[in-house]
């Protein structure tokens, strides 16, 4: 059966109502988008959001293949688990990007029995906030076109003007564009689209703590120079902070939705993890804490991008002590990552299980460096034999980790029972959560950079464009060199080059850009050719997604 019959077979539980049963909430304290969706109302909830928080738990997974890790799903399933041994759980995840959704993925709301719902709607424009970020980022390149027109006050330099404009679709042909022509006033100028989920609206906005705090770092944005004063221009010199933040007001506010068991899930914000610091909004995370005994979230891709920046951005700048890490890992995905073609996956190959092992140990050993204990998902299919689980069971035990059979996809929380009973036990044989960055925020940048790169990625070294260079060096002497480093890279490869599977070495990190978020407060550092305004494949899942007679869509999968 397909994901999103087997959503629409549930029976929901009308959003109040699941709102006051599992979260004790009142109506005043959430807002209604229909019967199945709400938005938290912070306002209201304040005095509730004072007490203690609970526990936090991280699912990531091995480096992606083809085929998927099922890391959404996993992270459902658990919540589903966690709830049926009676513990007060949530879920907080991201909100799908369109661009994925009509791409290659055709949906991100989990799979099987182990789905947030309603599907369709999470899926295609949920409550709303993806446009609220998309409209409040082009205000902003409206509002510098318009100070150019009208005579330039603030002496921006337009050879220096960063801002670009997004959209929440794949469209490669605006990655770079000139606007300007047709004459008049105005004369053309090079910019050009990234996806929302790579914009630093999406950013600030998954980084804020309240409203005040949003306007404060959409004030922060730079959009240029002054060519006089030789100093930054801000959102805030340009006045459009203001009613940036006013388009964002009722999309902070997090989402209330339900996975098919009735746990409750908090879906706010999407950045990518390959292109952004891929984690749900710290609003959402922060406010379940206090909701909630045990909070599951996940990062986006491989442990090397989503986990990394979990830890090094939001949990450095939220002040997140994270409890425990869940590895999802697939017998198809290491014997991918073992060597093997697509064609060769469906066949018995334990050698190849022990050989692709190897991606997955160096995330485990990444992720101990953080202080963080794990627990290995085995995300189970039917074509998986005996001799492959056995031979994992195995490599997991001598390295020394738990690897749990996960079944939450046919099963749903009952098939997770089992994960969610591991993931108890490292909490409790570890005590208070031994959390720690991975670098201090008192390195230069460059040394950030290549830190991660090293102790993450297992690069010999960085090598830096001398554009790159340059901006580094400039900005080693300015306030934002006390930021952590967000690195854009391939989610496929601990390297740059995504055609390089299982755990590489051997190879130099090539960092040609250098781009900073100041009001998201990181440094993005772009490597190889890895791009912010991705494009469709050549067969979009767009295709295939459909409305019938009824007003049902169909082809979400």
């Amino acid at each position: 059966m397909k994901d999103i019959e087997i959503a629409r077979q549930a029976t929901l539980k009308p959003i109040q109502d699941l709102a006051a049963e599992k979260l004790g909430l009142s109506p005043d304290e959430v807002i209604l988008y229909g019967r199945w969706k709400g938005k938290l109302d912070l306002r209201a909830m304040q005095d509730r959001l004072q007490g203690p928080e609970g526990k936090l738990v991280l699912v990531t997974a091995i480096s992606p293949s083809p085929p998927g890790e099922g890391k959404t799903t996993t992270t459902v399933g658990l919540g589903d688990g966690l709830s049926r041994l009676g513990r007060r759980a949530m879920i907080c995840l991201r909100e799908p990007s369109l661009g994925p959704s009509f791409g290659l993925k055709g949906g991100a709301a989990g799979g099987g029995y182990s789905q947030v719902v309603p599907m369709d709607d999470i899926n295609l424009h949920f409550n709303g906030d993806f446009h609220a970020i998309s409209a409040a980022n082009n205000l902003l390149a409206a509002m510098i076109e318009n100070h150019l027109h009208w005579g330039n006050d603030l002496n921006l330099d337009p050879r220096q003007i960063p801002w670009r404009r997004c959209l929440d679709l794949n469209d490669r042909s605006l990655r770079n564009v000139v606007t300007g022509l047709g004459g008049g006033r105005d004369f053309p100028r090079e910019t050009g689209f990234d996806i929302a989920v790579a914009s630093e609206v999406m950013a600030i906005f998954c980084l804020a703590t309240d409203l005040e705090d949003l306007k404060a770092r959409l004030g922060r944005i730079i959009i240029g120079r002054d060519r006089a004063k030789k100093r930054n221009v801000l959102a805030s010199d340009l006045k459009a902070h203001g009613a940036m933040t006013a388009l964002l007001r009722d999309a902070l506010n997090p989402n209330l939705v339900q996975t098919l068991e009735h746990t409750p899930a908090l879906v706010h914000g999407g950045p990518f993890a390959n292109i952004a610091h891929g984690c749900n909004s710290l609003v959402a995370t922060k406010t379940a804490l206090r909701l909630a005994d045990i909070v599951v979230t996940e990062a986006g891709f491989g442990a090397d991008l989503g986990a990394e920046k979990f830890f090094d951005i939001k949990c450095r700048l939220g002040g997140l002590t994270p409890n425990a890490a869940v590895v999802v890992a697939t017998i198809r995905a290491l014997k991918y990552h073992g060597g093997l073609s697509l064609d060769e996956l469906k066949h018995e190959n334990p050698a190849a299980v022990e050989e692709g092992f190897a991606n997955l140990k160096r995330h485990l050993e990444n992720i101990a460096k953080f202080g963080v204990p794990t627990v290995v998902a085995l995300n189970a299919f039917a074509a998986d034999t005996p001799a492959e689980t056995e031979r994992l069971f195995s490599l997991c035990q001598d390295f020394g980790v738990r690897c749990i059979l996960a079944t939450h996809w046919a099963e749903g929380g009952r098939g997770a029972e089992k994960l969610a009973e591991a993931v108890l036990q490292v909490i409790n044989e570890t005590g208070e959560s031994q959390f720690q960055p991975l670098y201090p925020l008192d390195l230069s940048l460059t040394e950030k950079i290549r830190t991660v790169a090293r102790e993450i990625y297992r690069a010999d070294d960085i090598e830096l464009s001398s554009e790159a260079a340059t901006r580094l060096a400039t900005l080693e002497k300015t306030k934002v060199n006390h930021f952590p480093v967000c690195i854009a890279k391939t989610p496929y490869s601990f390297s740059s080059d995504p055609e390089r599977r299982g755990a590489v070495t051997g190879f130099t990190l090539p960092i040609r850009e250098v781009r900073v978020s100041a009001g998201a407060g990181f440094v993005v550092a772009l490597t190889g050719d890895v791009m912010t305004m991705p494009g469709l494949p050549k067969r979009p899942a767009a295709e295939h997604i459909d409305v019938d007679a009824s007003g049902q869509i169909i082809g979400l999968s």
